[in-house]
Parts: structure tokens; sequence; C-alpha cells
């Protein structure tokens, strides 16, 4: 029996007290049930996103995690309890407002329509990205390429994606994976291992004057390093695997 389908959009939240009252105004017409996963957040924006859930029970809710554990800590927290309520699928969302929140609907077709595939956005760039951050992406994008033995990641570090919850969920049940800024890379290279599809969409992408990001140069570029050396060795055990999968698609 085909499941319904039924999203639930998640944004992990952390100290972004400014930006996400805005950003839920964009979402707030598309009619999708929204979650808020405080990552241990400091008492300004804790208080902010109590006061928010609080005046749309009926629409928004909040988990809060404490201490602080990682964007992926609490995107995953997100994905399990969407699975507890029953969703189908999630939308990811970052919350500094960089996504261009009128993409949700089409997203989220495209999900319906292919609901067994990861609905991935690739980011179309305006002036406003920073030039050091658009060319270091690169280096992330050639080993996604290479540990994935394809081009079907077109950008792996957007924060705007839909994932299907089953095989999701099951992924991070038997797999451990980076909690922090490696999160959104290894996910996705994971469930590509897996067999999922993974649909690319473009989606306009900008980065606000006044935005916060909490990307820390050194200890996130150690992590990313990182992962990319666990994934490249969890490659090379699938090689059999992946380049079997590769000649069948010829």
């Amino acid at each position: 029996m085909t499941r319904m389908f039924s999203p639930l959009i998640v944004i992990p939240v952390y100290e972004h007290e400014h930006a996400i009252g805005p950003l839920l105004a964009r979402l707030r017409g598309h009619g999708v049930p929204c979650l808020l996963v405080d990552d241990g957040s400091g008492p300004d924006c804790a208080a902010t996103l109590r006061r928010l859930a609080a005046a749309e029970p009926h629409w928004l809710s909040l988990l809060r995690l404490e201490p602080n554990q990682g964007k992926g800590a609490a995107v995953m927290a997100g994905l399990r309890d969407a699975g507890r309520r029953g969703h189908s699928h999630v939308l990811q969302i970052d919350a500094d407002g960089q996504h261009e929140a009128a993409d949700v609907p089409a997203f989220l077709a495209q999900a319906s329509s292919e609901p067994d595939a990861v609905i991935n956005g690739r980011p179309v760039y305006d002036a406003s990205v920073p030039r050091g951050r658009l060319y270091g992406r690169y280096a992330t994008h050639v080993w996604v390429w290479i540990n994935t033995l394809s081009f079907d990641i077109a950008d792996s570090m957007c924060g705007f994606r839909v994932y299907p919850l089953a095989p999701t969920l099951a992924l991070l049940d038997q797999t451990r994976i980076g909690r922090r800024m490696d999160f959104d890379t290894e996910i996705l290279v994971r469930l590509h291992w897996q067999g999922l599809p993974v649909r690319n969409r473009p989606t306009r992408v900008t980065y606000p004057s006044d935005g916060v990001s909490h990307f820390d140069l050194w200890r996130d570029n150690l992590r990313i390093s990182a992962m990319h050396t666990r994934l490249f060795f969890g490659m090379l055990r699938r090689l059999p695997r992946l380049l079997a999968r590769k000649g069948s698609r010829r």
C-alpha cells in the first residue's frame, strides 16, 4: 500500500532570533506543519522561539536540545520527531534566511511525485555570495563525486532539501553520521550509497548582509576533512557494488 505523502518542515536553529521570524512569515502560507529544533540557543533566541511556537501551536512546534549539539544533531532530532509523528517526508531548511522559501511548494511537489528520492537543493547564487565560501565548496564537490563515483549530487552542502523519512531513519539507526557541519554532505553520500535517487533542484541562495554563520573555519574544516576520509574508505569497501550499479545504468 502506498503511504500518504505527509511532509513536515524542520528548521535547525541556533542563535538566529532575528532571522527566524521573517523566515517563518515566508513559510506560513504554504500550509505545511513546521518544527523548530532549538539547538541549545541562549536565552534571547530561546525566548523568541518559545513565543513564536506558542502563538501558532496549530502550525508551529518546538523541540529544545540541551546543550548545543550541532546542526546535524538538530536535524537528526527533527527527523526522528517527524517519524514519531507519522510524517513521510521532511523538508530541511536552514534558519539563516539564505534559502528561497517560495521554492518550498516545488520541492514538495517533486518529492510527492518521486517519494523515494532525495530532492536536493542546487544553489544558484547571486552577487552576495562570499567568493571564499563559493570556491571552498568545490573541494567538497570533488570528494563527493569521487566517493559516489558519479555526478549525481550536484551540491552536498545546501541546507535546503527533502528527505524520504523511512530510508533516512533506517540509515540513522544503523550508521553514526557527523553531528555538526559535516552532516549535510555525509548523509547525502550515504543515502546515495544505499541506492536512493538524488534529484538536484535549482534554488536561489542569498547571503544577507547581517546574516549569522556558525561555521568555524578551523574546527569545521577539520571535521569535513575527516568526514571525506571516512567516506573515501567507505567507498573503497563498496567499490564493487558501486561499479556494478554504475555499469547497470549504461
